[in-house]
């Protein structure tokens, strides 16, 4: 087998521009996700789709492509064999938006190369990844390696506003035994993350004129009796972020993984609405009028927890939190606050597997070999498309390229990672599907 990577190795070696060339081309090709900014010269999903699936034909894989949204498709392309021994790689071709033009040192759709690295929105996160995926087919290919396994390298849309390209892949059956997420990890070897899901917690009050206010300092109704007095939600909604505080806290301190920083297990309250009145979508329909007492306070939580936690036991433990919160408030117990899970159908599964685990190991191992040196085994402190993998039982893992401006200003992916990355993902797959 070692003879094999080698091989490998070689054919990446002597046509290592292959990788930097197409990262290149991907980023070039704008494809801003439109869920955070519609404008049709940024918004080209379909045109970077349109490499890819043009790359993986050039390498004889069989094309899947179909549109998860308007103009914003999936291409999946697979070499057959075994399904045993079927491997997934997976990278997203939508990023963020670039923000401020002028806080950038370069034009972030030129792809420049300076300083071993290339420059422009989605170079590491993560075009790089995904072009390395193709080239460690491409790679093998060039060897004259034939997989035992299937291997399967699924370029997907709207990884980051949720992963809904994914979900609508997996929903389609497009599963395996394993699969290699390539988002950028340092060099790292990722094989766990935190689950995540947003709630939405609804108060309700009782709407009334702001002179006819129900508190501490006013217990009782008017004594003319005429009013009923009116109950501010706000403040019944101040009240329980402090107790969320302490709850969170207590999660944080009492809850961890040997792979995981301390305290990740958060709940971050990120969007809060008061008003009167309910409207349609859930949240208050008046709030401009300060004259009112407000009836409805939404909440909308980003609320994360550990690799090895169950979702129907973190659900249990707030739901439980709630109630009893509830029942220290005469007005409460009798209008109890409202829990929606999994808002706007953000719900991302942990990953949690095993260091020793094949796939892990592999990649290791790998790694090691190329760097020259032994990579962290850690976990991954955001959320990826890795979570619906593993959700569908599809055992998992992240490792790709380094880089900087994730998220920022002055983006890239160094190029000497960007190499060692797409060896790296060759020979895991050689380790997991075998070759004939």
């Amino acid at each position: 087998m070692s003879n094999v990577i080698e091989a490998i190795w070689s054919a990446i070696d002597a046509e290592a521009d292959y990788v930097v060339e197409l990262t290149r081309e991907l980023i070039r090709i704008p494809s801003v996700n439109p869920k955070f900014q519609q404008e049709p010269t940024l918004n080209r999903e379909a045109e970077v789709q349109n490499v890819v699936e043009t790359r993986l034909q050039e390498e004889a894989f069989s094309i899947e492509r179909w549109e998860v949204f308007p103009e914003r498709p999936n291409v999946v392309g697979d070499w057959a064999g075994s399904e045993e021994k079927s491997l997934i790689l997976c990278g997203h071709v939508d990023v963020v938006p670039v923000g401020d033009y002028r806080a950038w040192d370069r034009d972030p759709f030129s792809a420049e190369i300076d300083k071993n690295c290339i420059w422009g929105r989605g170079a590491v996160d993560m075009k790089g990844g995904l072009a390395a995926c193709i080239g460690a087919a491409r790679a093998i290919r060039s060897a004259g390696i034939e997989l035992d396994g299937r291997l399967s390298i699924h370029a997907v849309v709207d990884e980051e506003a949720g992963g809904f390209g994914a979900m609508d892949l997996l929903r389609r059956g497009h599963v395996a035994k394993r699969a290699i997420i390539a988002e950028p990890t340092w060099g790292n070897v990722v094989p766990a993350e935190g689950g995540l899901t947003w709630v939405r917690m609804t108060f309700f009050g009782n709407q009334a004129h702001a002179g006819w206010r129900f508190n501490e300092i006013w217990p009782q109704p008017h004594e003319d009796g005429r009013l009923e007095p009116g109950v501010n939600a706000i403040e019944l909604a101040v009240r329980f972020i402090n107790a969320l505080r302490e709850f969170e806290s207590s999660r944080c301190r009492n809850n961890w993984h040997p792979l995981m920083p301390p305290g990740i297990a958060t709940i971050n309250p990120g969007v809060i609405r008061g008003g009167a009145g309910l409207d349609s979508d859930g949240n208050p329909k008046v709030m401009t009028n300060a004259a009112m007492i407000p009836d409805v306070v939404t909440i909308d939580l980003d609320y994360k927890f550990m690799p090895q936690e169950s979702f129907d036991d973190v659900k249990a433990e707030f739901e439980d939190f709630v109630g009893h919160f509830a029942k220290m408030d005469s007005w409460m117990r009798q209008h109890p606050p409202k829990i929606t899970w999994n808002l706007h159908d953000i719900f991302f599964a942990p990953m949690n597997t095993p260091v020793e685990h094949p796939l892990t190991q592999s990649l290791f191992n790998r790694a090691t070999q190329v760097q020259k040196k032994a990579p962290k085994i850690k976990g991954f402190e955001a959320v990826a498309d890795c979570a619906h993998y593993a959700g569908e039982g599809v055992v998992s893992a992240i490792y790709g390229p380094s880089g900087d401006g994730f998220h920022g200003n002055n983006e890239c992916v160094e190029i000497d990672s960007l190499i060692e990355t797409t060896k790296v993902l060759a020979a895991a797959i050689i380790d997991n599907c075998g070759v004939r």
